[in-house]
């Protein structure tokens, strides 16, 4: 069967030939009812409506069957809100695993004027949908330009050896702060979910210089740590040594002190019975000092004929006995 296409808005629709030769009226009714059951459209779970009357913002809607009154009247854009939505700075991907450098993008100039090869992934999402739709021409080429110009800022703000190794996460956290803040000022509708700095790097030129530079530093590091180890290693034992020491001259003095209270008490004792018997006790001295002096040698005594023989009936000599 022959038909006419008929296009309405920015729908098609074939019309039986048959059905044209019914008259214009019926023609008209039958067109009415097509063009309103055009109103008809589902938004999905990830989606927002948003209607436009005549060009203008109408209202939002949500997910789920809805209807508008068909184009020309309204129009409705259904972005997706809840999408994460990806920007790369300074390359791009163009294949599993592959990627192309864009070195007018990832060239940067360091706080103490060095260059880098910085390059990095923005992740957003749609967070106002009016804002996003109707203040934001060029979404993606103005999150690219807008996320290049803060990691920019930022990156002259640190020198090159933050920008290398331990400042990367600070960088990050800045260009988001700061890349957030111009987002908002623009009324653009997004947020920023996450900034990453995929790899930063010296320029290709001199990428060896700066290897040996990293070499020198890493092997200064393991010096340091080497030298704070041994440190830590010999401090310890040295006080301990020292404490060892002290000790050992504290107990030697409470030890020379007893023996010389010993002594003095020993001394005044020999000298109250020295008092009692002067030649008694000058005499016993004296024995004793000489079997101190000459132990394990036979002695011989002989009496002098004054002192009778008291000292024959001493043993000097232990189990020998005196001769």
């Amino acid at each position: 069967m022959s038909a006419k296409r008929i296009i309405i808005g920015d729908s098609e629709i074939s019309v039986p030939d048959k059905l044209l030769s019914m008259g214009v009226f019926p023609i008209i009714v039958i067109a009415i009812v097509i063009w309103l059951l055009l109103g008809l459209y589902s938004v999905g779970p990830d989606e927002v409506g948003v209607v436009q009357r005549f060009g203008k913002y109408d209202r939002v809607v949500g997910s789920g069957l809805n209807y508008h009154f068909p184009y020309p009247i309204e129009t409705v854009k259904t972005p997706k809100v809840t999408e994460v939505k990806r920007i790369e700075i300074g390359f791009r991907t163009i294949g599993k695993n592959q990627y192309r450098t864009i070195e007018q993008e990832s060239l940067m100039l360091t706080g103490d004027e060095n260059i880098v090869d910085a390059e990095l992934i923005v992740q957003y999402k749609i967070k106002e949908p009016i804002d996003y739709l109707f203040n934001f021409i060029g979404p993606e080429l103005t999150l690219r330009e807008a996320s290049e110009a803060s990691l920019r800022t930022v990156i002259g703000r640190h020198n090159i050896d933050e920008a290398l190794t331990s400042g990367k996460f600070m960088i990050q956290e800045e260009t988001k702060e700061l890349l957030q803040i111009t987002l908002d000022k623009y009324e653009t509708g997004v947020i920023v979910v996450a900034v990453q700095l995929q790899d930063v790097s010296p320029p290709k030129q001199v990428i060896d210089a700066f290897k040996d530079v990293a070499s020198a530093k890493e092997d200064k590091n393991r010096m340091i740590n080497e030298a704070e180890g041994y440190r830590n290693d010999i401090i310890p034992k040295a006080r301990g040594e020292a404490q060892a020491m002290i000790r050992e001259a504290e107990g030697f003095r409470e030890s020379r002190i007893k023996r010389a209270e010993g002594d003095v008490a020993k001394f005044k004792a020999i000298v109250k019975e020295y008092v009692k018997a002067k030649d008694v006790t000058k005499e016993r001295l004296y024995l004793e000092a000489m079997e101190e002096i000459l132990p394990g040698i036979d002695k011989y005594i002989v009496p002098n004929g004054e002192g009778g023989n008291l000292l024959n009936l001493l043993n000097l000599t232990g189990t020998k006995g005196a001769k």
